[in-house]
């Protein structure tokens, strides 16, 4: 039993003369934990973005000399600008919807900031795992597109002794399971992260409710 809970149980056996009080101490509870909420979704929105960026920096030239024999290499830079760009404006309005959860006065007003945060933060994760697939399927529709050039910058001198048909087959079928494993993860990691805040800001949004009432 948290401190809220307890702040309830506490009201409901005092006598009727101190609700205003009460209501009082149990709103500012329930809006001090909101903003918490959401301004830990402004900070691991940042961390994440931190921590691609630098593993971007780790990947080695000699893997993205790869891109550059599809003529792919401009191709993902733009993707990842406008990407990052995109990212920033969540962060934006990550911040924008901590501030105004921090400087809300009413309950519906507090509601009301709750349901746009909640909206944010799904946006936020469909467009991540929309975006993921969206590249791995342009990516490989144009590898796939170009096979004697996929058989040299991925078998050079036929390492892998197998037929060229044969290697992309292999390549395909461990594509689509990547792709599958990836997202099953991404999908994971959003669910416990950003389910567990989300969790309790919805549980936040019924107590608000039943102060209403």
């Amino acid at each position: 039993m948290d401190e809220l809970d307890l702040l309830k149980k506490d009201w409901k056996k005092q006598d009727a003369s101190y609700p205003e009080l009460s209501y009082n101490e149990i709103y500012k509870l329930i809006h001090k934990k909101s903003s918490s909420i959401v301004k830990w979704i402004f900070i691991i929105c940042i961390v994440e973005l931190l921590f691609w960026s630098g593993l971007n920096l780790l990947v080695p030239e000699k893997y993205l000399e790869i891109y550059d024999k599809f003529n792919l290499r401009t191709f993902l830079y733009v993707t990842q600008v406008i990407h990052y760009s995109i990212v920033f404006i969540f962060i934006y309005l990550f911040y924008k919807n901590y501030k105004a959860i921090s400087v809300t006065e009413t309950t519906n007003l507090l509601m009301q900031k709750i349901i746009k945060t909640r909206k944010t933060v799904n946006y936020y994760v469909y467009y991540n795992i929309a975006l993921y697939v969206l590249l791995s399927v342009i990516v490989n529709f144009i590898m796939f597109s170009n096979p004697e050039t996929m058989i040299e910058a991925l078998n050079p001198n036929n390492k892998i002794n197998v037929s060229g048909a044969k290697f992309l087959n292999i390549m395909l079928i461990a594509q689509i399971i990547a792709l599958v494993v990836i997202i099953g993860l991404l999908w994971i990691y959003y669910r416990i992260i950003y389910g567990i805040l989300l969790k309790r800001l919805n549980r936040n949004y019924k107590e608000l409710e039943t102060l209403e009432f």
